[in-house]
């Protein structure tokens, strides 16, 4: 896993697991549909993001898919960080 990888778990375990066993988290997990985020959590993740990387929230589409893994927040985050360049 990237560090962008490595962050973004940390902030949705820290966040959403509370303690339970992250063993199945993976990058590809789907977050929403095992219930770990709902749409409150999208939005939490979404403050998180604005805050860490300097993403303007006006520019983070809120589509679920885009939250949806690990992976997805974090190709998101590649994106979004390149378009700002």
């Amino acid at each position: 896993m990237s560090s962008l990888t490595d962050e973004i778990r940390g902030y949705v375990v820290a966040e959403f697991l509370n303690g339970e066993d992250a063993a199945d988290l993976t990058a590809g997990f789907d977050l929403i549909d095992n219930g770990v985020v709902d749409s409150l959590g999208v939005v939490r993740i979404v403050s998180h993001l604005a805050r860490t990387y300097s993403i303007l929230i006006d520019d983070i589409p809120m589509t679920p898919d885009n939250f949806r893994s690990i992976d997805a927040i974090s190709a998101f985050v590649e994106n979004a960080t390149k378009t700002a360049a």
